[in-house]
């Protein structure tokens, strides 16, 4: 979908074990191939490219792959490491060399505590799904006020838009400052009533993901909610 708003096309949901396409493509994640033929293989929307076919999930717990950017909340600490909820099935301890301060064995607690929100990047999955993460690049960082509020992880895409369009929206029509993680987690800070207007779109934008004239629909309703546009 383009989000620009110029030209849309309908997002087609389908059902496990729906026929996808009977062209010779590559079978992309959530579809499997019989008889020469590609089909669902799970709840989600119908994704066809040049390349080829796939189903995005409607919904889910988020599967970790390497180089996502992940909001994360402090659940346990070691003397060398803290345990991170990524809101995946798999651990992802954070390690006392992937954080940006020198911490001696033990003092964990005296940098962050249980409850902590981080910035975090993935470093590496495993294929047993070991999970490693970093505070180490630039602007990865222990997330200090504002509020947390979670969607699917399969709406993310959708949340951030095309080129960053729909997220950079919210940001200046709000005046909040917001990180998304791949993992659906999303940050906010800012005035209370900012923050709230930003929760709101966001919730819009996540039920609404599939359907048509979205950008135009999250755009009218930020600008009535902060005195902007008629």
């Amino acid at each position: 979908m383009d989000d620009s708003g110029s030209k849309e096309t309908a997002r087609e949901i389908v059902v496990p074990g729906e026929l996808l396409s009977t062209k010779k493509m590559r079978a992309g994640p959530g579809t499997f191939v019989e008889g020469g033929k590609i089909y669902a293989a799970q709840l989600g929307i119908k994704n066809v490219r040049p390349d080829g076919v796939s189903v995005v999930p409607l919904a889910g717990q988020y599967i970790p792959m390497r180089d996502d950017l992940v909001v994360g909340k402090i659940i346990d600490i070691g003397p060398s490491n803290w345990l991170v909820d990524i809101n995946s099935p798999y651990p992802a301890p954070l390690h006392v060399n992937e954080v940006p301060w020198r911490v001696e064995f033990g003092e964990t607690s005296k940098f962050m505590n249980v409850g902590d929100i981080v910035l975090l990047k993935i470093v590496d999955v495993s294929e047993t799904k070991r999970i490693t993460v970093s505070m180490q690049d630039s602007g990865l960082r222990k997330l200090t006020g504002g509020m947390v509020v979670e969607v699917s992880p399969s709406k993310v895409p959708r949340l951030i838009g095309r080129n960053g369009s729909m997220i950079q929206m919210l940001k200046n029509e709000t005046g909040c400052r917001i990180y998304v993680g791949q993992n659906g987690r999303i940050w906010i800070d800012g005035d209370l009533d900012n923050i709230v207007k930003a929760i709101n779109a966001i919730k819009m934008i996540e039920e609404e993901a599939h359907s048509l004239g979205l950008t135009e629909k999250v755009k009218k309703f930020l600008e009535q909610n902060t005195g902007k546009g008629a």
